[in-house]
C-alpha cells in the first residue's frame, strides 16, 4: 500500500484555529438563522402571510395552537388528523386521475403525491366532521377500487382528532422534558453556566431544524419528532465532549484567559468531533439515498441536524461561557501558570 492510506493520517494531529475569534460573527449569523426560521413559521414557509394562516388554522383538540402549529408546517396525519392511503397501480400512477376520482367524493384537505416507484401513490385527506374516520376511510376505498379496478391499496392509517391532538401535546412535552433533563444533567456535571450554553446551543439546533422543514414544506410527524431528538442527544454529547476538555484545561491552567482556554480545548477536540460527525452522515447517507421516500424527511432532518449541532458545540455552547461569566471552584488543583506551549497544543 502506499504512503498515503489510510487518508485519515494525512489530517493535522494538533491544529491551533482560533475560534472565539470569529465568535461575533457566528453570533450575528446564528441570529439571523433563528429569525429567519421563526419568519418561515409564521409564514408557513413564506408562502403565506401569519393573518391567513390564523385565519385558516383548525382549532383541534390541542386548541388553536395546534391548528396554527399545522397550517404553518406541513403537518401528517399523525397531527393533522385524517387518513392516509398508500396505493400501488398496475401501471404508472396518473395522479390527475387519483385527484378526479377523489374530487368527486367530496373530501377535505386532499393530498395525492407520488412516491417510490412511479406506480406508487400517496394519499392523504382529513375526516369530514361528524363521519367516522375508520368507516370513512373503508368507504373511501371501496369508491377508489370501484373507480380504479386493478389498484392495490398497500397501506391504510386513521388518526382521529383526538388522538392527533394528544400526539401533538405529547410531542411537543417531550422536547421540553428533553431540553430540561439536558439542563439539569449539564448542571450537576459541571455548572449552571455550562448548563445554559449548553441549552441556548440545543433550542438554537432545534429552532434551526425545524425552519428547515417548515421551509422545504417537508411533512411533520412523529417521525419528525423522533428526527428532533436525535439530533438534541447528538448535540448533547458533542457539547459534553468539549466542556469535559475544557474542565480538564481550567484545572491545569488555572491562569490561561477565557477565550485561550476555549480555543484550546476545541482544538483538542477537534478531529474527534470531525470524525464522529462525517461517520455519522455516512451512515445517514446511505439511507437518504436508499432508504426510500417515508426515511428521506427523518435522514435529511438527521443530516442537517448533526452539520448544525456540531456547529453550535464549537459555536454557540462554549462562546456562550464568555458572557457568562463562569469561575473556577476555589477548591480545584492545578497549575498557576500556564506551560510554554499551551497555547500552540492542539
Amino acid at each position: 500500500m502506499s504512503n498515503w492510506w489510510p487518508l485519515i493520517k494525512t489530517l493535522p494531529i494538533k491544529t491551533n484555529f482560533a475560534f472565539v475569534r470569529f465568535s461575533t460573527f457566528a453570533a450575528f449569523f446564528s441570529i439571523l438563522l433563528v429569525a429567519a426560521s421563526f419568519a418561515s413559521f409564521a409564514t408557513a414557509g413564506f408562502t403565506k402571510s401569519p393573518g391567513q394562516i390564523y385565519a385558516e388554522s383548525p382549532v383541534g383538540v390541542g386548541g388553536k395552537a395546534q391548528g396554527f402549529f399545522c397550517a404553518a408546517f406541513n403537518c401528517g396525519v399523525d397531527f393533522a388528523g385524517g387518513s392516509l392511503l398508500e396505493v400501488r397501480t398496475q401501471g404508472p400512477a396518473q395522479l390527475e386521475v387519483f385527484r378526479a376520482n377523489l374530487e368527486a367524493m367530496k373530501l377535505n384537505d386532499v393530498n395525492v403525491q407520488a412516491f417510490g416507484s412511479n406506480n406508487d401513490v400517496l394519499i392523504r385527506f382529513r375526516t369530514p366532521d361528524g363521519q367516522d374516520p375508520a368507516k370513512f376511510v373503508d368507504v373511501v376505498k371501496s369508491d377508489l377500487r370501484a373507480k380504479m379496478p386493478g389498484i392495490d391499496i398497500t397501506r391504510s392509517e386513521v388518526v382521529g382528532p383526538k388522538v392527533s391532538g394528544e400526539l401533538f401535546q405529547s410531542g411537543l412535552m417531550a422536547l421540553g422534558l428533553a431540553i430540561l433533563l439536558m439542563l439539569i444533567y449539564i448542571w450537576f456535571r459541571f455548572e449552571l453556566n455550562y448548563g445554559i450554553g449548553a441549552v441556548v446551543a440545543l433550542f438554537h439546533d432545534v429552532i434551526l431544524t425545524m425552519g428547515l422543514l417548515s421551509v422545504l414544506r417537508m411533512e411533520f410527524s412523529l417521525t419528525s419528532i423522533a428526527a428532533l431528538l436525535t439530533i438534541i442527544g447528538y448535540s448533547m454529547n458533542d457539547t459534553v465532549v468539549v466542556f469535559d476538555r475544557m474542565r480538564e484545561n481550567r484545572r491545569k491552567f488555572k491562569k490561561m484567559p477565557w477565550p485561550e482556554l476555549i480555543d484550546l480545548s476545541i482544538n483538542e477536540t477537534l478531529s474527534r468531533t470531525i470524525i464522529t460527525g462525517g461517520t455519522g452522515i455516512l451512515a445517514l447517507g446511505a439511507l437518504m439515498i436508499w432508504g426510500g421516500p417515508t426515511m428521506f424527511p427523518f435522514v435529511f432532518a438527521m443530516v442537517f441536524g448533526i452539520i448544525v449541532g456540531t456547529y453550535s458545540s464549537i459555536y454557540v455552547a462554549a462562546p456562550a461561557l464568555l458572557l457568562s461569566g463562569s469561575k473556577v471552584p476555589a477548591d480545584r488543583k492545578g497549575d498557576d501558570d500556564q506551560p510554554a506551549g499551551a497555547r500552540q497544543a492542539g
